[in-house]
């Protein structure tokens, strides 16, 4: 009797209807939307959605921010200064996946239209003249450098920020895609993605925060860029593509402090486009990676290509490496302070570039041979494509 009715529910479709409605596909969440302006002085979940973001935006100390995945905050130059600033002791988090990351972008798509996101910590900096505070240069004028070494201010994860660069207020300089002051190792920042900035794709004044897995793509600038005695020590995967217009892949400097401390960084890709040309030409920085200031570090398994000469309007030199001043050639070169290991080189003729008449740089000036290296077999930055790294329906992984 039963097997009777069980053909029966078949044929009638009752035993199919009554299961179908575990297999019906979940309806994707209604996209939230709204305005964010600031200052924020509550904890905020700005749950996944569409949001436009307007003014100098700040998240006061002891308030925390959260973005769930998916989200696209929306700035519009034409509304003023705008920008998304963490002051010391608040907190940013963004959940981004690498489906659905949190993408800050700018209407116009215009390189230099907003400010980027600018996060302020409390872990120590050693300024120009060697003392341990200073003033910020965004526009924002606010004192930077502490002594919490593993200060938290939140973490930032699959977070792409695009179109950023611009000057606020009476700055001393334009702003850049991601500005960290003096923010410690406790932050995460993780899968982030700089793209098409008017200045640097990361700038570190001071701090021990590590960036990992991060790309800085079609920044006017310098990729990566450091002062103030910044020294992260878990930095890995950095890619950098700069096309069009951009200057060094990397610019370390130590504010001119000699120093024992030092960031270490791993797996690093810094590629240049054909064709691509600097910033502004009455100041021609060329060069895979320059070191000056008392700029040292720990560097290995890095790809670098297609850094080159430039031809036009003047003639000038552009290679892997350059030192620009004697002292630190002294210092950190002579002094063992510098090492560059494990690095594939290709399209790019001139490896040593001295920056003053004064020294001359080769493989020799870095011994022992431990503290530079050439190989056919590095890697540099090993990433995932994904949505987080596709803009426009191009991947930024070349």
């Amino acid at each position: 009797m039963k097997t009777k009715l069980f053909a029966l529910a078949l044929a009638t479709g009752l035993f199919l209807n009554s299961c179908s409605s575990s297999d019906d596909p979940t309806p994707a969440p209604t996209p939230a939307t709204g305005e964010i302006t600031g200052p924020i002085t509550a904890n905020k979940t700005y749950a996944f959605g569409n949001y436009t973001l307007k003014g100098i935006v700040k998240i006061n100390a002891g308030v925390t921010v959260t973005f769930e995945a998916g989200s696209t905050i929306t700035i519009d130059k034409a509304t003023g200064d705008n920008a998304l600033v963490v002051l010391k002791d608040g907190k940013l988090i963004t959940k981004g996946t690498a489906d659905q990351p949190v993408v800050f972008t700018e209407k116009s798509k215009v390189p230099g239209s907003w400010g980027g996101i600018i996060m302020y910590g409390d872990a120590p900096a050693k300024v120009a003249g060697g003392g341990t505070t200073s003033t910020s240069e965004d526009g924002n004028n606010i004192s930077y450098g502490g002594t919490n070494a593993t200060h938290n201010s939140g973490s930032l994860a699959y977070t792409r920020v695009e179109y950023a660069g611009s000057k606020l207020a009476d700055g001393a300089k334009e702003n850049n895609g991601f500005t960290f002051y003096s923010v410690g190792s406790g932050t995460t920042l993780d899968h982030l993605v700089s793209y098409k900035g008017a200045d640097d794709g990361y700038e570190f004044f001071g701090g021990t925060v590590s960036l990992t897995n991060s790309i800085s793509y079609g920044n006017y600038d310098d990729s990566f860029d450091w002062q103030d005695g910044w020294q992260g020590q878990a930095n890995t995967n950095w890619y950098a593509y700069q096309v069009d217009k951009g200057n060094y892949g990397m610019e370390i400097e130590a504010s001119s402090n000699d120093n024992a401390f030092f960031p270490k960084v791993t797996n690093i890709t810094l590629k240049r486009a054909a064709g691509t040309v600097t910033e502004e030409q009455k100041e021609i920085q060329l060069d895979a990676i320059q070191f000056k200031k008392e700029g040292n570090g720990d560097y290995s398994n890095i790809v670098i290509d297609g850094y080159v000469s430039q031809t036009t309007p003047t003639a000038f030199n552009g290679g892997v490496l350059q030192i620009l001043d004697k002292v630190t050639y002294d210092h950190q070169v002579a002094g063992g302070k510098i090492k560059l290991n494990n690095v594939k080189i290709t399209n790019s003729p001139i490896t040593f570039i001295s920056g003053q008449a004064t020294f001359t740089l080769s493989a020799a000036s870095f011994l022992p041979a431990t503290n530079w290296s050439t190989s056919t077999t590095a890697t540099g930055a090993t990433l995932t494509p994904g949505a987080w790294a596709t803009v426009d329906g191009v991947n930024l992984i070349k």
